[in-house]
């Protein structure tokens, strides 16, 4: 699994460093290398990416979203970065019909989902209160900040992600647990014993297979 975090991320930055190698320059390398570091994946796995763009690497990627079901009414995205989309679909899709679960149409399920701005770091550098303060002298839109075990969390909208992070950085903060745009669900659904073993095995599939990139779903774990 680590592996295929470290994976995910390098092309991640690979992607985004195509189109700038500075990050202080190009916004969506710096949220990449940000989001990698907050998965603890090394330094010299990022620069290798970094250095690939660099030394114009031909190689290319397909970004898709594809949206299905898991078992118990479960709802589950999968976003793929694919040298192969024939591949990945057909791996998707074979991870989904094995586990209970199928693959639907463009639209079917991400309406119940929500795309937000994600930082988690310790308390101890930053409390709610005083991440409140921060986040009130700028013009980004934030919809939480609360602690949750001895870290602060914030949620903020999608686009707002650099400007909170800059707010952030300039606070003094270096060090995340999550920096990064994910997607939640409205609501959380419980499934039986059962049903959340097929569910965990299928995201568990899911997460192994090469051209995979984020899982997002709707289930308690």
């Amino acid at each position: 699994m680590k592996s295929a975090v470290f994976g995910r991320a390098s092309k991640e930055i690979y992607m985004a460093a195509k189109n700038g190698t500075d990050p202080t320059a190009n916004l969506a390398l710096r949220a990449a290398i940000d989001k990698a570091k907050s998965n603890q994946v090394p330094a010299d796995t990022i620069n290798r990416a970094i250095k690939r763009a660099e030394g114009g690497d031909a190689e290319s990627y397909v970004e898709n979203r594809y949206e299905g079901y898991g078992v118990g009414g479960s709802m589950v995205i999968v976003d793929s970065l694919t040298s192969n989309v024939n591949r990945a679909i057909a791996e998707i899709r074979d991870t989904y019909n094995k586990n209970g679960g199928k693959l639907a149409q463009s639209g079917a399920v991400s309406h119940s989902f929500q795309s937000i701005s994600l930082f988690i770091f310790d308390s101890s550098k930053k409390d709610v209160e005083g991440t409140l303060e921060i986040l009130m002298e700028t013009d980004a839109d934030v919809q939480d900040v609360f602690d949750e075990e001895g870290t602060t969390v914030i949620y903020g909208a999608f686009q707002s992600f650099n400007t909170i992070k800059k707010a952030l950085d300039d606070a003094g903060i270096t060090d995340y647990i999550k920096a990064e745009t994910t997607l939640i669900p409205s609501e959380y659904i419980d499934l039986s014993e059962e049903d959340q073993a097929k569910f965990d095995k299928m995201i568990n599939k899911l997460n192994e297979l090469e051209d995979v990139q984020n899982v997002y779903h709707n289930v308690n774990l």
